[in-house]
């Protein structure tokens, strides 16, 4: 039986009232997407049509799921709510704190040693609120979530960017800041701007060496990073209801990479069929029975022009196999074209290491279509020329691969299975390498390739495909390799061709698993005691933010006006930090390290001190402003924020006492979680303004004591040679948000209502 069917039930239970609604509020007939969003509203039942992109919409999700690295911060905010257990369903799920350094068995032992206060901490406080909790390799949390968790119609946030995965299952499941959890953990609505709505109708079907991977990859060529920002992006026609339920979650993981709010598929035959072998034939059967409700409405799909801000076609049965990259993971190549790419941008032809695996191509289908190309390296006689790494996305999928000899086939071709956790695909990959600063390619099944996002080397040229296309490439060693078209050589020195690859979307004798890794809560957790040692370097208990002081803005300095792309990875980077996500303290030394300064001859973590005219590393300068009491602010570029939900970076600018980020375009999540930290973010009217900022600039921030939605502000420059200008900028704060900015943090206003 699948988790908390109770609470699913009562979702199908009034989804269809709603919808029909919905349906008489807004006057036309819905897409599937609408129907979720107006079956979740806060206040129940729809009373008014909600404006795409524009109105800001209270929601009610089903339940909640955090990851280890965001669970820590989402959880000691939630310490401050006053609330004696979860209101919703939530879980924790420690996949991001394990490092691939040797192998699975290893680095799982050594990553419960190095950090067991942590997972001691997240036991504890899931264990007094009523919070499941999924231990150190049971699992990535989006496959753990998929298997266990997902359902059609429903709503779930998660702190993790890549929560979108869910859609695979036809639920809206959406990427959020810790705080954003915690609100709805104490009960509280979930504030969302209503999206916009891109249609991608599929046709044809698949086969081949293409995969569902290459359909999210050629969207993102299509759409680019940000070209699914504030939209949920809908995915039908007879070629989505082809695709595997897996290959689905896939394609809705991705999204992120886009922009995108969320992606969903609608409800079909591939998802029950999942469903029921990952034993839930009980929300397989309550799907059935709300089958209208968990679909767009006939006249959608007959005319999705007319339902859509934007619809893109793709004919499935045309469609190459693509490798995006490097650098961007919306750099998308067909197979055909790849090797001419190589040659022409010099990129480094030997590829050094393939990755498979990680929350995006973890599944049952991945292995299986990876494994029959390794069993022909194995039976063809060619040895792999490149590393050869793999990640199950689950103890159920490793242990299932395991018994049917897929994990052995691996290893036959000389392949290392990694734990069941995120790894390389997050920076946590302890690289043997002879020089880390030498140009090289690594080609992975995984979903971001910024640089550094690997390996910590920005001469790493990191290239995205499917597991199939990177086992091809692993096999060659070679990117200028096309694997549909060329011969290989093989020890004998005879010319071989790798064959199609062939898998299978579930395991014949169904899925197995001695210990999923899942702990339970206590029935009654008033009486769990949950500790955070005054003197630890991994944990700290949080103070709140202070209340904004009355007044305009006035003399904030320059710290940064970053340039290009500047993603929470370059705000607050991954890999060895990690360790430090919850400790605000010590994880604010990492702030905006790896952000590119405009000035400085475009240097990384290098800024101007205004008080001593010495250059410094940013988190030292910020600390100098905040100790003297002066505020400071932050200029960036466009997409400001784009990747990870990770809210510490809006959070350590935040406790150093930065007070407004200025840039030319925010991502969603980042600006919601700037807003949410009580920071004020806000946005070029003019992009050309951005240029008139100078190293040496005092800055004020003029019109805060008549904030209000829609209301402009008012930037003015002081220069250093004691000219001024000014110009104006927008924002998007709404009444509750300015209420946020005023009381210093959403929580604050939290706290202050329990209390």
């Amino acid at each position: 039986m699948a988790f908390d069917i109770e609470m699913i039930k009562s979702v199908y239970t009034r989804m269809g009232d709603r919808i029909n609604k919905a349906r008489q509020v807004v006057g036309r007939p819905l897409t599937l997407a609408e129907k979720i969003l107006y079956a979740h509203l806060f206040e129940g039942m729809p009373t008014e049509a909600y404006t795409r992109g524009k109105d800001y919409v209270d929601f009610a999700p089903d339940r909640v799921a955090m990851q280890d690295a965001t669970a820590q911060m989402a959880l000691l905010q939630f310490m401050q709510a006053g609330r004696p257990q979860a209101a919703v369903p939530s879980t924790v799920h420690c996949d991001h704190l394990i490092q691939a350094k040797v192998g699975a068995k290893q680095d799982l032992a050594t990553a419960n040693s190095s950090n067991k206060e942590v997972y001691d901490f997240l036991s504890s406080v899931s264990n007094k609120y009523g919070i499941g909790f999924w231990k150190a390799g049971a699992g990535i949390i989006h496959q753990v979530v998929l298997e266990n968790y997902a359902f059609p119609g429903g709503m779930m946030i998660g702190t993790d960017s890549h929560t979108p995965n869910a859609g695979g299952l036809g639920m809206i499941a959406i990427g959020v800041g810790g705080a954003d959890a915690c609100d709805v953990m104490a009960g509280l609505a979930w504030e969302l701007k209503f999206p916009k709505l891109i249609g991608v109708k599929l046709t044809g079907k698949l086969s081949g060496w293409t995969s569902a991977k290459d359909v999210i990859l050629k969207v993102a060529g299509i759409l680019t990073v940000s070209g699914g920002t504030d939209a949920i992006v809908e995915y039908f026609g007879e070629g989505a209801d082809s695709l595997s339920a897996t290959g689905k979650g896939t394609i809705c993981n991705m999204g992120a990479e886009i922009g995108a709010t969320t992606s969903v598929f609608a409800y079909g035959a591939s998802i029950r069929d999942y469903l029921v072998s990952t034993s839930r034939q009980d929300v397989a059967d309550l799907a059935d029975a709300h089958i209208d409700n968990l679909r767009a409405d006939n006249e959608v799909y007959e005319n999705p022009e007319k339902y859509y801000d934007q619809v893109v076609e793709i004919n499935l049965s045309e469609l190459e196999p693509h490798v995006n990259g490097p650098f961007t993971p919306d750099l998308a190549w067909p197979i055909s074209k790849f090797a001419q790419a190589v040659r022409d941008n010099n990129y480094p032809p030997v590829l050094e290491v393939g990755l498979i695996g990680s929350c995006t191509n973890s599944s049952y289908e991945d292995l299986t279509r990876a494994a029959s190309l390794a069993k022909q390296a194995v039976d063809k006689n060619l040895k792999a020329k490149a590393e050869f790494t793999i990640t199950p996305g689950s103890e159920m999928v490793r242990f299932t691969a395991e018994r049917d000899g897929i994990l052995d086939t691996f290893d036959q071709m000389g392949g290392v299975v990694l734990a069941n956790a995120c790894g390389p695909c997050i920076g946590q990959w302890a690289r043997h390498m002879d020089d880390p600063t030498r140009p090289n390619s690594i080609i992975t099944s995984f979903n971001r390739n910024f640089a550094k996002r690997n390996d910590g080397n920005s001469a790493t040229h990191a290239f995205v495909a499917s597991p199939e296309i990177v086992t091809a490439f692993a096999i060659a060693g070679d990117l200028t390799f096309n694997p549909l078209t060329d011969t290989l050589t093989n020890e004998k020195g005879e010319q071989v061709k790798l064959d199609e690859p062939e898998g299978l979307m579930a395991p014949p004798k169904g899925y197995a698993v001695e210990d999923a890794g899942y702990q339970a809560p206590a029935e009654d957790g008033s009486t769990v005691q949950v500790k955070v040692n005054t003197d630890s370097d991994r944990l700290q208990l949080l103070a709140p933010f202070k209340p904004w002081e009355g007044a305009d803005l006035t003399g904030l300095k320059l710290l940064i006006k970053a340039k290009g792309k500047c993603t929470t990875d370059h705000i607050s980077m991954a890999g060895p930090w990690l360790k430090f996500r919850g400790h605000l303290d010590n994880i604010s030394n990492n702030m905006l390290i790896g952000a590119v300064n405009y000035f400085n001859g475009n240097k990384t973590n290098s800024v101007k001190n205004q008080l001593t005219g010495e250059y410094g590393e940013v988190p030292a300068v910020q600390r100098d402003y905040k100790a003297k009491g002066i505020g400071s602010i932050v200029v960036g570029d466009h997409n400001y924020g784009e990747g990870s939900s990770r809210e510490h970076a809006a959070m350590e600018p935040r406790f150093l006492g930065v007070r407004v980020i200025l840039v030319k375009s925010f991502a969603r999540i980042h600006e919601t979680n700037l807003k949410k930290q009580g920071m004020l973010g806000i946005t070029f009217i003019n992009n050309e303004d951005y240029d008139k900022i100078q190293e040496d600039d005092s800055i004020d921030i003029i019109g805060l004591t008549e904030f209000a939605p829609g209301k402009n502000l008012k930037v003015v420059l002081n220069h250093a040679d004691g000219s001024k200008e000014d110009f104006e900028v927008k924002h998007t704060y709404n009444e509750q948000q300015i209420e946020w900015f005023k009381a210093g943090s959403a929580l604050n206003l939290i706290a202050a209502k329990s209390k």
